[in-house]
């Protein structure tokens, strides 16, 4: 049986057995246990690979190795992106689902399911320095856009089930179900109803069993918080949030930097070329950079730091604090520029795990800095922690899925008012410089993105294309009043764009305005369209979005405006229309909701 008969004969069982909040959460759980499968495939992808490259090999020689291991990597990535692919790209994750849900009316295509999962899986296992929690979101995305176009759900439902397999996602690569849930809200944007929880939080433990019954108990950090924090180093976790918040827009506007620098390059092998050669030296003098790096933020938070610098050209020096310190330094202000360089050149990840490297980096040296010069004493493990959930909040603008974030990895909530203090500075401080995070801010400038300001995502959804009305009658400049009268008494409309031979807008011809003189005959030869048209200061083109439409209608205060492409005249748009057309839509949209 097809899939599309399979589908076919689920939706009549469905229809006739089934009530729809039960069917949706069905379907929630078969994509939960489906993006568990993928963040599997994915981690263990990456890993075999990771392994075939390094075993084997003598430590001295490995290094070396890290100058040509990204260049492979990322030239493999454009290969089959472009061979086996056909040309489709992975693209990052969690801004394309947005995008996806944004503008695209909640449709992936299918072959996103396992683009991401053989492209991630080279990038990251040759060394890329990003993460995969990006690529295993757009991979689950994916499956739950696809699972939703096959059983013929509708769109609020087909965004629920991207929600579903985001937070499944996450659940599965870090056994932590509730941030899991908090994530979908904050991040992908769902509207957290009685409708939407039930689903999210099913197929979030489906994630989450799924990827237990891979990898037993292993977990990504392994350390449970056994030092209560003090309340005299309360003021400490505000400063480092300010930090955070600090380094948060240091990387945001490196990122958008180099995105910008490697766009340059219109060629595709020369974006490899450079930046694998740029990553090849960067591994080099600094291993750690090398892929996720999660091994690196367990031996911080276990106190084995001196390990960090292993197989480096420091290591001989692990134990004198300057140098330690120095290169931790170098390694969280570099890992910057590996992660940008790493998307730049093509490279297929995400920056989830470099934020939670960054972080944890952070984080240790800002409470070892205190304690070695006896300021205070506090606690570097708790302080590696809480600095990770203060970098989330910062780059990702996700304050409240960082804090349940690192409470369910350390194995509870003692640390819970640190995070909430760190989390919330952090976000505060970037939020002066950075409104939007770097998931979202080119959607943000675009006005393509959905928020939790339902009139806001309701404009997001319209296309101007749509409401772009057509039946206007054109007339010309030269054209005389008798000549006008004809063409008046054919239209239904009251409005008439004037246009020259190229066809480009000029002004408009009211009916209103010639009313009074277009039954006077001896006007008809001596009087032209130019003698009565009237210029428009605004217009509309075709590349606005809803929003920009709706704020020019409100500057202007006119009912129609005229929609320009490169000065040609396409139609105009009217507000009546347009409001007619968001009534619709928002009942559609918002039906049914609990």
């Amino acid at each position: 049986m097809s899939g599309a008969n399979f589908a076919k004969q689920a939706q009549l069982l469905r229809s006739k057995y089934l009530p729809q909040k039960y069917f949706v959460i069905l379907l929630a759980v078969l994509v939960g246990l489906l993006s568990g499968l993928a963040a599997v495939a994915i981690k263990n992808s990456v890993h075999f690979i990771q392994y075939l490259l390094t075993f084997g090999f003598v430590d001295e020689y490995r290094n070396y190795l890290y100058f040509i291991y990204p260049l492979i990597g990322l030239f493999l990535t454009y290969v089959v992106t472009k061979k086996l692919l056909f040309n489709t790209p992975a693209g990052h994750g969690i801004p394309n689902t947005l995008y996806a849900i944004s503008k695209k009316n909640g449709i992936i295509k299918r072959l996103s399911i396992i683009s991401s999962v053989i492209t991630s899986a080279l990038t990251v296992g040759f060394g890329g320095s990003v993460g995969l929690e990006g690529p295993t979101v757009g991979t689950s995305a994916a499956i739950g856009s696809n699972i939703g176009r096959m059983f013929k759900v509708n769109y609020k439902t087909k965004t629920l089930l991207i929600a579903c397999a985001a937070s499944g996602a996450l659940a599965a690569i870090f056994k932590a179900p509730i941030a899991a849930i908090v994530f979908a809200i904050e991040v992908i944007m769902i509207d957290l109803t009685m409708a939407s929880m039930i689903p999210l939080l099913m197929a979030s433990v489906a994630a989450t069993i799924t990827s237990r019954l891979f990898f037993g108990d292993e977990i990504i950090f392994h350390f449970p918080v056994s030092e209560l924090y003090k309340s005299s180093d309360l003021g400490y976790y505000g400063l480092l949030g300010i930090v955070c918040g600090l380094f948060s827009i240091y990387f945001s506007k490196t990122y958008f930097f180099v995105s910008e620098w490697f766009g340059k390059f219109k060629s595709k092998p020369i974006r490899v070329l450079i930046g694998g050669s740029m990553l090849g030296v960067l591994l080099f003098f600094l291993p750690p950079l090398y892929g996720e790096g999660f091994q690196f933020v367990n031996l911080l938070i276990e106190g084995k730091e001196s390990l960090v610098l292993a197989n480096t050209l420091f290591a001989e020096h692990s134990s004198e604090f300057y140098y330690m310190i120095g290169f931790l330094i170098l390694v969280v202000f570099f890992k910057v520029l590996a992660t940008t360089i790493t998307f730049g050149a093509g490279g297929v990840g995400g920056i989830f795990a470099p934020t939670l490297f960054m972080g944890s980096f952070l984080g240790f040296i800002f409470s070892r800095t205190f304690n070695f010069f006896k300021i205070a004493h506090l606690s570097e493990s708790n302080f590696t922690l809480v600095a990770m959930a203060g970098l989330m909040a910062g780059i990702l603008h996700a304050p409240l899925t960082a804090i349940f974030l690192i409470a369910e990895i350390a194995g509870g909530y003692s640390l819970f008012i640190p995070l909430m203090i760190t989390a919330s500075l952090a976000y505060l401080t970037v939020k002066i410089i950075m409104p939007h995070s770097v998931y979202t801010m080119q959607l943000a400038k675009r006005g393509e993105l959905i928020t939790h300001h339902k009139d806001k995502a309701v404009l997001t959804l319209m296309k101007l294309q749509n409401e772009i009305e057509t039946d206007f009658e054109t007339v010309s400049p030269e054209m005389s009043l008798g000549e006008l009268v004809k063409v008046v008494s054919r239209s239904k409309r009251n409005l008439f764009p004037v246009v020259d031979e190229d066809h480009t807008f000029i002004g408009v011809v009211q009916l209103n305005d010639i009313r009074q003189i277009m039954f006077n005959n001896e006007l008809y030869a001596s009087t032209f369209v130019h003698d009565l048209m009237i210029g428009v200061g605004h217009h509309v083109t075709v590349d606005d979005n809803m929003d920009t439409v709706m704020n020019k209608f409100e500057d202007s205060g006119l009912w129609n405006l005229p929609v320009i492409e490169e000065q040609k005249y396409v139609g105009f748009v009217s507000k009546s229309k347009l409001f007619s057309a968001y009534r619709k839509l928002l009942q559609e949209f918002y039906q049914g909701e609990e």
